[in-house]
């Protein structure tokens, strides 16, 4: 029985039956998708709901009409609203005026960026007069046109009846204005105010039903009122097609279940017997269409699937669903001999090799190795000089070949020559990232490689130069950001302040401006201070400093502050004192900035670890804290001037601590580095050892 089933599950009327079978399968299986995309819109949900007040389609039906009274009651109100530019704020106004302002700096020629931000949009508000008076003009026409197809919407809507209304304005397509009008109908939705009335009661159990309240909770009024009812008549049709509707897509459904599954089956049944005659055959055969290469087979694939999708798509389905098997059956068929193909060189170890690319890389590489493979350019052409005549006299029946050989040989030559001679001209004009390739080993491949060498020089300064320029465009722009901030602030409340005459709300004002001020203050301080440790230009005082002391005394100092975030700090360093050369102040600066950044972005109530330990030359000292933020930018990002751990920046610091600290150790020959891993944040600071002299 066994010897049977052996010769049987490999035979060719075996896997031609599976193979039918399987085509079958595919094709009821794309045919069962066109059914189910045809059933509902599409709705495949529908086969788990039990019942037509939980549906989808059920809430269907009302969410447009209600999203859209919504938006009639809450934004447009009516056409005189309109009209009187009722819908339009000041933020959404002064948005337009910043998108205006921004096309002036990119397309005017009298904007200049050496002036203010306040001077240039001055000339802006006088150059483009006429298009900022005509902005609020046509914000109201939009507004209009939203507003009249939205009144189409629901004007269009047959069998819900509907009333809205906000206190003044009424919408409806009923003669019903009271609720208990609506609520006499089988099926309704009562929305006032911030309250809501849904009958039957089931519905609420819908998952759908967030999809309408959803529009609801941005309410700004308890004036605000939507019945909506449905009528026998209407909800009987519509239970009648989604019974309808939910047969024909639950059979659908068990449909797609039932080809998948034979689908599945018969093609890993297929690819496990394909090229054997029996399971535990060693030997592997290959058929006709193998000997097609698998990249030319997998192009073919490819362009079968797309002309099946193309005809498909002229057949408009789902209104020809008939056509999609017989259309489907031929591709597939043609398609899947040739992913059988495939699946034969995967199990014989073939796939790349088989390939027309290989073939021709492998044949291109073993002919120049077989013409040119040793010896410097003097010996090669001595030895041409020398071989080439023997060569013509022993083959001279062939002489043409010869001199293609030669005259190929020569061609490579020159070709790279000219290569070298066309790099080195586009490099002098200023091509740094051109790069000589010529392939090869040999003098001139050598000499390729060394050119390209001073080039990548050449390219990394300017690399550098490039990035230092674009660093100081986004300082520019970050300082800008956070100045500007505290700097609105004052003068808001100065100009709050001239008006006021409460002197409770003066003194609160005055607190305020004293806040902005101090902040406006801190945040130059920095700048001014980052610009001077960037520059070198800070006297340096080398001297011999306990740095165990110096930790230890800055800590004592700050106890309140770690207390204050419930840290714990582990100060881990040699027992005999470690002494480095540097300057005293400017090195508590920087690890004061370090400390600082642990305060501002470590977790409450987490470990902090600083640890010293004495190298060779150096003194390392490490800063160990777990972040509060997700630290989803680099290490070399966080470096950057005015870029913080939280990219939301609402954090009160300036951004540039960090840069600083690298600065100011930088000046002492010291070498500042962060890492990240994970939310763990290390500074590092490489120091001079103090020596003996």
């Amino acid at each position: 029985m066994d010897i049977r089933l052996k010769k049987y599950s490999h035979s060719m009327i075996t896997k031609l039956i599976v193979f039918i079978f399987m085509l079958a399968c595919f094709s009821g299986v794309i045919h069962a998708i066109g059914n189910l995309v045809s059933v509902n819109d599409g709705d495949v949900g529908i086969v788990f709901e039990d019942n037509y007040f939980h549906s989808n389609s059920f809430v269907r039906e009302s969410e447009i009409l209600i999203s859209d009274l919504t938006r009639l009651l809450e934004k447009y109100k009516s056409e005189e609203h309109i009209l009187k530019g009722g819908t339009i704020n000041k933020e959404e106004l002064r948005d337009e005026e910043q998108n205006l302002f921004f096309n002036y700096q990119l397309d005017s020629k009298s904007y200049n960026p050496n002036l203010r931000e306040v001077e240039n949009y001055e000339k802006f508000k006088v150059e483009y007069a006429d298009k900022i008076s005509d902005l609020k003009d046509q914000m109201i026409k939009g507004d209009l046109r939203e507003y009249h197809f939205l009144l189409e919407n629901i004007e269009a809507i047959d069998g819900p009846l509907y009333y809205a209304s906000d206190g003044v304005n009424v919408y409806t397509n009923s003669t019903m204005n009271d609720k208990q009008q609506f609520k006499g109908y089988p099926s309704y939705m009562v929305f006032e105010g911030y309250k809501s009335d849904i009958y039957p009661k089931e519905m609420e159990a819908s998952k759908y039903l967030n999809r309408i309240t959803m529009e609801l909770d941005e309410w700004g009024s308890e004036n605000h009122a939507i019945y909506v009812a449905f009528p026998r008549k209407f909800l009987d049709s519509k239970i009648s097609e989604w019974k309808e509707n939910k047969v024909s897509a639950t059979k659908g459904f068990y449909l797609l279940l039932g080809y998948s599954a034979g689908f599945i089956l018969s093609f890993f049944y297929l690819a496990l017997v394909n090229g054997r005659k029996f399971f535990k055959d060693k030997e592997l055969r290959l058929h006709t269409v193998d000997k097609l290469y698998i990249d030319l087979n997998i192009l073919l694939c490819i362009g079968l699937i797309t002309l099946w999708l193309i005809i498909l798509e002229f057949l408009e389905l789902p209104s020809n669903l008939h056509w999609v098997i017989p259309i489907t059956i031929p591709f597939s068929a043609a398609c899947f001999l040739l992913i059988l193909s495939i699946v034969r060189h995967l199990k014989n170890r073939t796939f790349f090799k088989h390939t027309l690319i290989y073939q021709l890389i492998k044949g291109l590489i073993q002919f120049v190795r077989n013409v040119y493979d040793s010896g410097n350019v003097g010996v090669k052409t001595v030895l041409i000089v020398i071989g080439y005549p023997l060569l013509i006299a022993l083959t001279f029946f062939m002489f043409p070949i010869t001199i293609g050989i030669a005259a190929w040989f020569a061609l490579k030559k020159v070709k790279s020559f000219k290569a070298i001679k066309d790099g080195v001209e586009r490099i002098k004009n200023g091509e740094l990232h051109h790069s000589i390739d010529i392939g090869g080993k040999g003098e001139f491949a050598s000499l390729a490689a060394n050119i390209n060498s001073i080039t990548d020089g050449l390219k990394s300064a300017v690399d550098n130069e490039l990035k230092s320029e674009r660093l100081k465009t986004e300082l520019i722009t970050n300082v800008s950001h956070d100045i500007r901030t505290p700097l609105t602030s004052i003068i808001t409340y100065v100009d709050l302040l001239k008006k006021e005459k409460d002197l409770s709300k003066i003194a609160e004002y005055t607190e305020v401006l004293d806040q902005k001020s101090k902040r406006l203050k801190f945040l130059t301080d920095d700048l001014f201070e980052a610009a001077k440790a960037s520059s070198g230009n800070i006297p340096v005082h080398l001297e011999k400093i306990d740095i165990v002391s110096l930790i230890a005394q800055g800590l004592g100092e700050v106890s309140e502050k770690i207390e204050e975030l419930d840290l714990e700090f582990r100060f881990n360093h040699p027992n005999d004192k470690v002494f480095v050369t540097a300057d005293g102040k400017l090195l508590w600066r920087s690890i004061e900035n370090v400390l600082s950044n642990i305060f501002k972005y470590a977790l409450k109530g987490s470990r902090v670890y600083i640890h010293i330990e004495e190298l060779e030359r150096e003194i390392l000292l490490t800063f160990k804290n777990i972040s509060a933020y997700e630290l989803n930018i680099s290490a070399g990002e966080l470096m950057e001037r005015f870029k913080r751990g939280d990219e939301s920046r609402s954090s009160q610091g300036s951004g540039l601590g960090l840069s600083i600290a690298q600065s100011l150790i930088d000046i002492q020959k010291g070498k500042f580095i962060i890492q990240i891993d994970g939310d763990l944040f290390k500074s590092i600071i490489y120091i001079p050892k103090h020596h003996k002299e």
